[in-house]
């Protein structure tokens, strides 16, 4: 019955590319067709649970059974395969690739129950899950410059992808109207790389904080390697700890934080940060975004990835700024420069196969390539972008035009 309902399930899902699939009894099936620009991919089922685990759930099912090494590819690879599945069902036509609908009410509330609080334990735990196995992947995987994981920006003519980061960086500093003297806070700073830049093209005192003890002692080495130990310090603690000593900056940055606060947080994440914000201050929040309206997490990355975590829709950002009288002065949407640095990164991991799963092994691997091939397919087809969100306390605090932003970024590329 599963073989049947799964063969009805793939044959409405793909019209554009070919899916090869041959099942353990041996008998093979044909689903889609051939197309210029769609992939054409093989998969060979290892035993006769696998369509059955992939009907209850598609991406957790067929994620464990890649991990597992039930499903094979014979043609292909694991971007391709997801690339076929998710480019039949782009969002902008209400498309999704989603399990039959009795088991889609099932997930859909445990999705929701699961929501975590995040409470300053759990995010510990939370970040550590994904941050704490070790810097030797992310040096593997990330750009050597920056180390910078999260989303690049990528303006005609950039085609390296430490480039692709580094106008980031400028694109935010601008953003930021940093003048000589100012004080900075970095929520969730990673291993430095914005605040090194910042310290390194300012004349500013830059706090970094993470939650990430992996991270913290990288970027301290790094500060010392850049020569602006005097200018950037970084901290373990959370943001909630930061903002009740009474603590207050004058520009403060948030990159590919925001994502692991969870939905239940966000009104806290926002009250710190406006009592963290001195009166005449700017925020620049860069974040994934849902596009359209909320949704939730889905099982694979909540149960590998990013447990605790959400992506917001731009609504549910707002709506819960808005309460702590944070203004929003700009909003920016980066519609396709994330799925352009996660094929990056596949190919960073790819190359380095043999080193990764050395380090760990091949069904993290597998489980690690999963995440960045569906990740690219969230991005170039799925309801995934990326929001760069201005705020100041004050309408008077900037310029009322945007111009102060391309004359700072012009500087800082030529710099």
């Amino acid at each position: 019955m599963s073989k049947r309902l799964f063969s009805r399930f793939l044959g409405s899902a793909i019209d554009r590319g070919l899916l090869h699939v041959r099942f353990a009894d041996g008998r093979e099936e044909r689903f889609g067709e051939a197309t210029d620009g769609f992939p054409e991919v093989r998969v060979r089922f290892i035993d006769e649970k696998v369509p059955r685990d992939i009907l209850l759930d598609p991406r957790l099912g067929a994620a464990e059974a890649y991990m597992d090494q039930r499903l094979e590819l014979e043609r292909g690879g694991i971007m391709e395969l997801v690339q076929l599945l998710r480019s039949n069902a782009p969002w902008e036509r209400g498309g999704a690739l989603q399990a039959p609908s009795f088991s889609r009410r099932a997930k859909n509330a445990i999705g929701f129950a699961l929501e975590s609080v995040n409470n300053r334990m759990a995010s510990k735990r939370n970040v550590a899950h994904h941050y704490d196995i070790g810097n030797d992947l992310y040096r593997l995987m990330l750009d050597p410059e920056h180390m910078q994981y999260s989303c690049g920006y990528w303006p005609d003519g950039v085609d390296r992808l430490g480039d692709a980061q580094e106008a980031k960086l400028a694109h935010i500093a601008a953003k930021l109207a940093l003048a000589d003297g100012q004080t900075v806070l970095d929520i969730g700073c990673g291993w430095g790389g914005m605040a090194i830049y910042l310290a390194h093209h300012f004349d500013v005192q830059v706090l970094g904080i993470t939650l990430s003890e992996e991270q913290l002692a990288l970027a301290v080495e790094r500060a010392e390697k850049a020569g602006v130990r005097d200018r950037v310090r970084f901290e373990l603690v959370d943001y909630r700890d930061l903002a009740e000593s009474g603590e207050r900056f004058d520009r403060i940055v948030s990159v590919g934080m925001f994502e692991h606060v969870g939905r239940p947080q966000f009104p806290t994440f926002f009250r710190a940060c406006a009592n963290l914000l001195e009166d005449d201050g700017v925020m620049l929040l860069h974040t994934i975004g849902r596009f359209g309206s909320p949704g939730k997490t889905d099982a694979f990355t909540r149960k590998y990835i990013f447990p605790g975590g959400y992506i917001p829709a731009l609504s549910e950002t707002l709506a819960a700024s808005e309460k702590f009288r944070l203004i929003h002065t700009d909003i920016e949407t980066l519609r396709m420069h994330y799925a352009r640095t996660l094929r990056e990164w596949y190919a960073n991991c790819e190359a380095n196969r043999q080193a990764i799963v050395g380090l760990y092994d091949e069904r993290f691997y597998r489980m690690w390539t999963f995440y960045l091939a569906g990740a690219t397919a969230a991005f170039e087809w799925g309801g995934m972008g990326n929001y760069q969100i201005q705020f100041t306390r004050d309408r008077r605090a900037l310029p009322i035009t945007r111009d102060y932003m391309a004359t700072s970024e012009h500087f800082l590329k030529e710099d």
